[in-house]
């Protein structure tokens, strides 16, 4: 294995352990708003993926960016889902219309 590779595997383990630290932290209560937020940001993590599909020029290359674009294209598009989602609990409902009296 070069140490280019290495080094590459290494800081996405690091990644990986770093953000599964960093979201064990946040309450219950807190988690769909802050993860809804947060994956709407990640629309760069889109871009990035698509520079990088740019750059590909062999079929290993190819599908991984391919599969970077899907994934981050999900993130993205469940980011809004789960705020839209988030802020219909917020909207006030139509009042019921009033039964009127029957006249006796």
């Amino acid at each position: 294995m070069n140490a280019e590779l290495f080094t590459a595997l290494t800081i996405f383990v690091l990644a990986i352990l770093c953000g599964f630290a960093v979201i064990s932290k946040v309450p219950a209560t807190l988690h769909t708003p802050l993860m809804s937020g947060a994956n709407s940001i990640h629309g760069i993590v889109l871009v990035g993926s698509m520079f990088i599909a740019i750059e590909s020029d062999n079929p290993a290359a190819y599908a991984l960016s391919f599969i970077a674009v899907a994934f981050s294209t999900m993130n993205v598009v469940g980011g809004y889902v789960v705020t839209d989602r988030m802020l219909q609990m917020f909207k006030r409902r139509p009042a019921a219309p009033k039964a009127e009296k029957a006249e006796a």
